[in-house]
């Protein structure tokens, strides 16, 4: 696609708001910009807060359309380029982390002062090499082969009867009212995306290993992990402090994959302190308002 079209889309299906340091929000697969609607609340006054639907969700879908995950790191780098961010924080959730790691390895990271990863690996799948991919699966082979082959046909087939088995694993488990709330809006948001598109772009997700490319970003980071999450274990949020070179993380006892839906106080929290240390702004200094529900 001609760079002038891919600059004009992701700009279209872009939402841009308040003023200050830039607050770059990267949604993951099969969600929207929606998914950090307590962020995009509770931090507009003190960030210019950028969260943009991912090419094939949303605002972003085009029909026919099969995208992949080296395509959103190319959208997210013209997007960078045609807003002039410059000092930016950028975080990524899941497979917007993904994106954003090949982003910064190709170009984005002069612009970038920190990246927060909300609970992501830089493999999916497991192998004999490899451990630390989505928890319970087993490592590559002909049976697990089947299994995702089964899976993304599922995909294609019926979107929205295999949305509730997304949502289900976003969150701890349990069921009390307010995660119940949550999952089924989750749901009911997830099946406004297309099959056909999302089963590209999960064969591209668990085609991806940037391992390689980690020890290359310098870019400090926080790593948000969920301490219930049913997607990634502690020891995934361990090898990625361990592997980027400038890293901390913080562990967020009562959430699964979304500590910013799950938490969102505690996580705007903790994303402002980090922003505070971050080089070249002033610090935002801000008393974090309660998100709404």
């Amino acid at each position: 696609m001609p760079e002038t079209v891919t600059r004009t889309a992701v700009l279209s299906a872009c939402d841009d708001a308040g003023s200050g340091r830039p607050l770059l929000l990267v949604h993951g697969w099969g969600v929207h910009a929606g998914f950090f609607r307590h962020q995009r609340s509770a931090l507009a006054g003190h960030f210019r807060v950028i969260a943009p639907d991912l090419r094939g969700h949303r605002r972003a879908y085009r029909p026919g359309e099969l995208p992949t995950v080296p395509m959103l790191a190319d959208d997210l780098r013209a997007l960078a380029e045609a807003l002039d961010l410059r000092e930016a924080l950028v975080v990524g959730w899941s497979m917007g982390a993904l994106a954003l790691w090949r982003a910064l390895a190709e170009g984005l990271a002069p612009r970038v002062a920190g990246m927060v990863v909300i609970d992501m690996t830089p493999r999916v799948l497991n192998g004999a090499d490899w451990t630390l991919g989505l928890l319970g699966q087993p490592p590559a082979g002909p049976a697990f082969a089947g299994q995702l082959a089964a899976a993304i046909a599922a995909m294609r087939a019926d979107w929205p009867g295999y949305c509730p088995r997304v949502a289900r694993r976003i969150f701890a488990a349990g069921h009390d009212a307010e995660r119940q709330a949550l999952m089924d809006w989750c749901t009911a948001e997830i099946a406004g995306n297309d099959g056909a598109t999302m089963a590209s772009l999960w064969e591209s997700l668990t085609a991806e290993d940037v391992r390689h490319l980690l020890p290359g970003i310098t870019t400090p980071t926080l790593i948000a992990h969920g301490a219930l999450s049913q997607l990634y274990g502690p020891a995934t949020a361990d090898y990625l402090e361990q592997t980027l070179p400038v890293a901390s993380r913080r562990a967020f006892a009562s959430s699964g994959h979304a500590p910013h839906l799950e938490e969102p106080e505690a996580f705007n929290r903790a994303l402002v302190r980090f922003a505070d240390a971050l080089p070249g702004r002033a610090p935002a200094s801000v008393t974090v308002p309660t998100s709404p529900a």
